[in-house]
């Protein structure tokens, strides 16, 4: 428990992954900050997680757990659902029970990728796999249970720690002669530091509003696609990383090589498109987050590998 800034308090679920770290990090300085991870509490165990929740008594509860691997989930579908579909409400209905406001994470994966100009939150939703379709019935139970909540849809996410495609582009550029990565699917590369950073300036500027937190995301509750600026192919990213890389000397790899999706078998179909538009988040919420490539020069530069 780290105790600081304006006296809120804050309970934190997923505190071991890429983004729960970040946010961790993030909301210290806003007060009371109660962070776990799975080793400590399972959000699959209902009744784990409403003990934490009142024993906790927050003013903000944050989900960053959730099931993401995206071929696994298509053979591991129950606990892929409870994860990613049914913890989310429990975590939600446990905080309304204590008055708390909730702040979860989706995906950009609730789309088909049918569109080729970028998703609004109003645009239908239509996932492919397991794993996009339990994101999306976690938002679903999140709005259903919770008054005050806020759902940021998210995409191509990474950190410079833990599993994420930076990092094994990394290794494997300074392990083979040439890499093979899909150039048919188009995202934003999206940094977790900057989503959590954000986060944490609107709970700042909530802490301060004059219903609390609570009162402040009430007003604002709803889903909000929150990604970096621009957009590329797995294969554009891959070559971005390699070219920014300041350890690049000691790269074996010489080329990058563009794949078609159907060169890369994986059990789980993915959208082909999954760039989400913003500007709502901009807009209602004053959350802007920098370009991808602004996102990766950054992140290389603290140690991306």
């Amino acid at each position: 428990m780290s105790a600081a800034g304006s006296g809120g308090r804050y309970l934190l679920f997923g505190a071991g992954g890429q983004l729960g770290v970040e946010l961790a990090r993030a909301i210290a300085p806003l007060g009371a900050v109660r962070a776990l991870a799975r080793r400590d509490v399972d959000v699959g165990d209902a009744a784990a997680v409403r003990a934490a929740v009142r024993a906790a008594r927050p003013t903000v509860v944050l989900n960053a757990a959730a099931y993401t691997a995206v071929d696994a989930a298509e053979s591991d579908a129950e606990r892929c659902a409870l994860v990613n579909a049914v913890a989310p409400g429990t975590i939600a209905a446990a905080a309304e029970e204590v008055g708390a406001a909730v702040v979860h994470f989706s995906t950009d994966y609730v789309f088909d990728g049918a569109a080729r100009t970028p998703y609004r939150e109003t645009d239908p939703t239509h996932p492919l796999g397991v794993y996009g379709a339990t994101k999306l019935a976690g938002e679903a139970a999140v709005a259903a249970a919770s008054t005050a909540h806020l759902t940021f849809r998210l995409g191509w996410l990474y950190a410079t720690h833990g599993r994420n495609f930076l990092r094994t582009m990394l290794r494997l550029a300074r392990e083979r002669d040439e890499l093979r990565v899909v150039s048919d699917q188009v995202g934003a590369p999206t940094w977790a530091r900057p989503v959590a950073a954000a986060t944490a300036q609107l709970l700042a500027v909530a802490a301060r509003a004059p219903g609390g937190a609570t009162g402040a995301v009430r007003g604002w509750s709803g889903v909000y696609h929150l990604t970096a600026g621009g957009e590329t192919s797995w294969h554009g990213f891959a070559e971005a990383i390699l070219a920014a890389d300041p350890g690049r000397g000691a790269h074996r790899c010489r080329a990058v090589r563009a794949i078609g999706s159907d060169e890369y078998p994986s059990a789980a179909r993915r959208p082909s498109y999954s760039v989400l538009d913003s500007g709502r988040a901009a807009s209602a919420l004053g959350l802007r987050l920098p370009d991808w490539r602004r996102q990766l020069a950054l992140a290389l530069a603290e140690g991306g590998g």
